[in-house]
């Protein structure tokens, strides 16, 4: 089966494409598509690895779902197409960029700019039914994207892992520690935001701090 995906991710992945467990996920998926409404469009799958290919990764932020609602997901976490109103965690996200670096308040959710400067977007399951959050967990897509982070724990060096909440923590588990960088916070949805486990993390100015130390062009958050 070919998987249209960028090609420096084919190579690095082409083993797991033929896995009988993706396998069985592509038709899955194929299914879910031609009989209900599922997000993201089919186009934007795998738009994390599009905008962000395997040799320019720099950093890498990990989600949970795709938005279920119509219109917000293009592939990317924590992201939603321009025009779209912000989500809560990606307000909080926004607010943190401001106090952290200084940045003015974007008005557009789309953050493709910071995977097309080397940050992988990361959700742990891909797809998702319309209004059904989760309704596309332990499908296959978790195993999937578990075997991203290890190819990037094994192959790569100095990535940034930014790990928010419990789930990207414990999905980042299988880091190798001592060849990257894992920062952690509480997640940036409200109910974590609120009780203080978000707000002040300083994670985009940190991040770029490492990226300077280790010689590499910083990100324009």
């Amino acid at each position: 089966m070919d998987v249209k995906i960028e090609e420096s991710w084919k190579n690095i992945l082409r083993h797991e494409f033929e896995k009988e467990y993706f396998q069985n996920l592509i038709q899955f998926v194929r299914s879910e598509y031609q009989t209900a409404q599922c997000f993201p469009k089919g186009s934007n799958i795998f738009a994390a690895f599009d905008y962000c290919s395997f040799d320019d990764l720099k950093v890498v932020i990990i989600g949970q779902d795709p938005y279920h609602g119509p219109n917000q997901a293009n592939g990317l976490c924590f992201s939603v197409h321009d025009g779209i109103p912000h989500p809560p965690s990606l307000i909080n996200i926004f607010k943190e960029l401001e106090t952290d670096i200084g940045k003015t308040y974007p008005t557009s959710g789309d953050l493709s700019a910071w995977a097309n400067q080397g940050v992988l977007l990361l959700n742990a399951t891909l797809t998702v039914r319309a209004h059904q959050a989760g309704s596309h967990q332990r499908k296959g897509w978790e195993e999937f994207t578990d075997a991203v982070i290890q190819q990037i724990s094994e192959q790569k060096e100095n990535v940034i892992f930014l790990l928010w909440g419990g789930f990207a923590k414990k999905k980042g588990a299988k880091i190798d520690k001592n060849k990257h960088h894992i920062l952690t916070s509480g997640h940036p949805s409200p109910l974590s935001a609120n009780r203080g486990y978000w707000f002040g993390n300083k994670h985009f100015s940190k991040a770029n701090e490492l990226l300077e130390k280790s010689g590499r062009p910083f990100i324009e958050w």
